[in-house]
């Protein structure tokens, strides 16, 4: 019943082995990255990017031992104009294969993860996720999504385009316009680091446990807040990273969008995301063979 993952992101590459038990890992390994400075004009990752992105990856390998784990990379990997070559060299350097998973893919896992951590009590469900490089969505009633999105419009994303926080809205609301045909009767829950820096920033209480919620008038109080600092300023504020603060504006931007199309003024935090969405789903199939070979 151990079951591991290695997520391998814009920042970190970290591994998580479980027992059942999500909330409680026997192994949780994070190795920094800094993806993000490792792009090139074109959007390739560059030969540092690499060396960077092999290293933590051997580390995770030594750090799980004999314990097997299924390694996947999101947007940043999936995304770069080299994502063959990159899969390849870190193949070949460190015995690992990253596994690429589509966005949509990382949208059902985001709804799985949600729906796990909030119940069926929860009833209907729309999972907002804002990444990096793109924004998965997903609703629905069981356990599985009716429907499931990603669009191009991460924080990262749109930082790079240069955009003022007028343009960003613009390009928001029209890419999501056509792509979010659900109701506002669904509990509205959001997944990510960004909807958790958020939630903090405005007020939210800090920890795993705690129930925390994002409040659009909260976010629109902060966008041109936020646009007035620099980087160094937003990283001195709460719930902002250092390393995300460059792109919190957009992020902020990205957030509110999909608050204002969907139709909630509120969204829960979930702490649980694609990473736990596929531990989840690791954990039902083991669970399913064990059951099987008894």
């Amino acid at each position: 019943m151990t079951v591991g993952v290695l997520d391998v992101g814009c920042f970190s590459a970290h591994l998580v082995v479980v027992e059942r038990d999500l909330l409680r890992p026997l192994v949780s390994h994070k190795v920094r990255l800094r993806l993000d400075r490792e792009l090139d004009s074109d959007g390739a990752i560059s030969r540092d990017g690499v060396d960077s992105l092999c290293a933590a990856v051997l580390a995770a390998r030594k750090k799980a031992g004999d314990i097997q784990f299924l390694p996947f990379a999101t947007s940043s990997v999936r995304d770069s104009a080299n994502v063959d070559e990159v899969i390849r060299k870190v193949a070949r350097r460190t015995g690992v294969e990253l596994k690429v998973l589509s966005g949509k893919e990382e949208a059902r896992l985001s709804y799985a993860a949600a729906r796990h951590w909030f119940g069926w009590s929860a009833g209907p469900m729309v999972v907002l996720d804002v990444g990096g490089g793109t924004v998965e969505l997903a609703a629905g009633s069981g356990a599985e999504p009716d429907r499931a999105v990603s669009l191009p419009l991460g924080a990262r994303t749109l930082t790079r385009t240069g955009m003022t926080v007028t343009e960003m809205r613009v390009e928001v609301a029209e890419r999501l316009a056509s792509a979010f045909p659900w109701g506002e009767s669904a509990h509205a829950v959001g997944c990510s680091k960004v909807f958790e820096q958020l939630a903090r920033l405005a007020g939210a209480r800090n920890g795993t446990y705690a129930p925390r919620q994002l409040r659009l008038k909260d976010l629109e109080k902060w966008i041109p807040r936020l646009a007035k600092l620099s980087v160094r300023e937003r990283a001195a504020l709460p719930g902002i990273s250092r390393h995300r603060a460059q792109q919190s504006l957009a992020g902020a931007v990205v957030a509110e969008g999909l608050m204002k199309v969907s139709g909630h003024d509120v969204v829960d935090i979930s702490p649980w995301s694609t990473k736990e969405g596929l531990l989840l789903t690791l954990v039902e199939r083991s669970r399913a063979r064990n059951s099987s070979a008894a």
